[in-house]
């Protein structure tokens, strides 16, 4: 039930946004509470973003980042980023905690986007510990 509950959240969270949505894909690779997510990129301005992960598999996992757009790499479609935020994983036991962000971005001519990022957390609830071998994969379908 606790589960349900969670998902029918998420569902909620998730469609409530969904007018703001730039991009949506997956991502796989470490996210709180699974190893893929759903993956979405919320604009709130030219060079920053809220970068939203949920994920299933040990519980329902949130992670809510805000990135900053930095300069390209001299090619217009590439771009890196760096972002931090709070992270929350309903499962027993409850976690949260921070998450931090670092990647590289290609955006293509048609309408996907492709990232690899590494994402170091800190855990402050149930335990305290510090991981910094998140890496993830992320493929977007722009909007």
């Amino acid at each position: 039930m606790k589960k349900l509950f969670t998902l029918i959240a998420a569902v909620l969270l998730i469609t409530s946004v969904a007018s703001a949505i730039s991009e949506l894909g997956v991502r796989f690779g470490d996210v709180s509470g699974g190893d893929i997510a759903v993956d979405a990129i919320i604009s709130i301005g030219r060079y920053s973003r809220i970068h939203a992960d949920v994920s299933f598999g040990n519980g329902v996992g949130i992670d809510l980042l805000v990135d900053f757009l930095y300069k390209r790499f001299g090619r217009e479609a590439l771009n890196w980023y760096a972002g931090i935020g709070p992270f929350v994983v309903f499962d027993d036991p409850f976690q949260l905690g921070v998450v931090g962000e670092l990647g590289l971005e290609y955006r293509f001519t048609f309408p996907i986007s492709i990232s690899a990022d590494w994402r170091p957390s800190l855990r402050i609830i149930e335990n305290t510990d510090l991981s910094a071998g998140g890496f993830g994969l992320n493929i977007r379908l722009v909007f």
